[in-house]
């Protein structure tokens, strides 16, 4: 294939070809002589490198197809949950769960065992905090889910031990297929590539599902997992503010990651734990590809830290629109000015990444890039505006390699994978806005995932 017109790295009227899955040549003239079939009209759009989230959790977010939504917009009182729960209790087949997500104790109000069997007596129910990091379980659920997660959870309130729950009411094969191939689709037309799987517990099962659905066409972009064993990508060690392990611990993991010739990806948001992630890294001894995820409370003592070891930051600015107002409400005075910071660590020469961790943020990169600009919340405060990046330093946060997020962007360039966005627009219109809504085309590997319906095609796409 040609895309003919197109601009690439600011430069008009260029002509790119593709073969063999890799971007064959960039210049002028080409599409001159090719036949019609081959070519498509970028229309002076630009033509960016493919997308790549670096931080989202596929399995969960296709999951929230089939979950009862349990916080805003449709929460935003205690009635509000009580109404939505009875109602998906009332329309639960039998023997089926009921599973939500999105859980906001400031909206719905307190939701505990009691509550929930009050709400759902006659079905098992789970539902998810707003962090992920907690399922509330009505008690149906817990005689399920067995006595080790009763001992853990008798007041119905299990943190960070989603493997507890594996194989509870699971959908059936033909349901996750479909889930993931929507989610796939939507983040297509954003863009995307590629995406990072961030989740903790990921194992060679984890890998194989992921191989499976990509081979099988579910799956349209290129995966890379973090996790446990079995995975390629970094080892996940998740730090949690009511379950902290000591800096022994933490650096014995970290060495044995490290032994295993793996770098670590440490999931840590709290200043408290940002700080036992860089005290844990720097004992350890720092290896290139060691990254932060999140380090959402970072002052500057921290972002000095971080930067002298070298390690790597995925944030989510997508946060600071979609959580902003709640932050401002509920976080420490202290801690606002320090949150999902972007310019420090760029002036700060730390590698920094971006990622929408996804379901628990926006899935949109594109309205993460506008809150990297702009600092501005849901309801339009204000939010760090020190931190604002440029619109191409936003872009960059999502055009890192994935095993180094945060390094040199991707180019499109002859001999690089035809991993690519096209933009409706040129890029000096698409920065003014960011919006996926000027995404043209995608291009996976050189096949085209996406048509937005605005290029100028010469053939028919399947």
């Amino acid at each position: 294939m040609i895309l003919r017109d197109v601009e690439v790295g600011g430069v008009g009227g260029r002509d790119v070809r593709i073969d063999g899955g890799r971007v064959a040549a960039v210049g002028a003239g080409l599409a001159a002589g090719a036949p019609d079939q081959d070519v498509l009209d970028g229309g002076g759009g630009a033509l960016l490198p493919g997308l790549h989230d670096h931080h989202l959790h596929l399995r969960a977010l296709a999951a929230t197809r089939r979950s009862v939504p349990c916080g805003a917009p449709a929460v935003q009182r205690p009635a509000d949950l009580d109404r939505v729960l009875r109602e998906a209790a009332a329309r639960a087949g039998t023997g089926r769960w009921i599973r939500g997500v999105g859980h906001d104790d400031a909206l719905g109000g307190p939701l505990d065992r009691r509550r929930l069997d009050e709400l759902a007596p006659h079905r098992p129910a789970r539902i998810q905090h707003r962090s992920g990091h907690l399922w509330i379980l009505n008690s149906l659920a817990l005689d399920r889910a067995g006595p080790v997660v009763t001992a853990l959870a008798a007041d119905g309130l299990l943190y960070d031990r989603d493997d507890l729950l594996h194989g509870l009411d699971p959908a059936r094969p033909e349901e996750e297929w479909a889930d993931v191939a929507a989610v796939s689709a939507a983040l297509a037309a954003c863009g995307v590539t590629g995406l990072t799987d961030a989740t903790a517990g990921n194992d060679a099962a984890a890998a194989r599902d992921l191989a499976r659905w990509r081979a099988e066409g579910a799956l349209l972009q290129h995966p890379h997992l973090l996790g446990g064993e079995g995975v390629a990508g970094a080892r996940k060690i998740v730090l949690a503010e009511h379950d902290l392990p000591g800096l022994d611990a933490l650096v014995a993991a970290v060495s044995d990651a490290h032994d295993e010739g793996r770098p670590v990806a440490v999931h840590a948001a709290s200043r408290a734990t940002v700080v036992l992630a860089l005290a844990g890294l720097e004992a350890a001894g720092a290896r290139p590809g060691d990254r932060l995820e999140h380090a959402a409370v970072a002052p500057p003592e921290l972002v000095a830290w971080a930067a002298r070891l070298g390690v790597t930051v995925v944030t989510n600015p997508g946060f600071v629109v979609a959580h902003g107002d709640r932050y401002r409400r509920d976080v420490d005075v202290e801690d606002r000015p320090w949150l999902y910071r972007g310019r420090a660590f760029v002036d700060a020469g730390v590698p920094l990444a971006a990622g929408s961790d996804a379901p628990f943020g926006p899935l949109d990169p594109w309205r993460s890039m506008r809150a990297a600009v702009d600092r501005r919340t849901e309801r339009g405060a204000e939010m760090g505006p020190d931190e604002r990046l440029s619109p191409e330093a936003a872009l960059a946060l999502y055009t890192g390699p994935a095993t180094d997020p945060g390094g040199p962007a991707r180019r499109v360039a002859p001999g690089a994978p035809a991993d690519l966005c096209l933009l409706a627009v040129p890029w000096v219109e698409a920065r003014t806005a960011l919006t996926a809504d000027y995404v043209a085309a995608t291009f996976v590997a050189g096949a085209l995932v996406h048509d937005g319906g605005t290029t100028g095609s010469d053939q028919e796409h399947p």
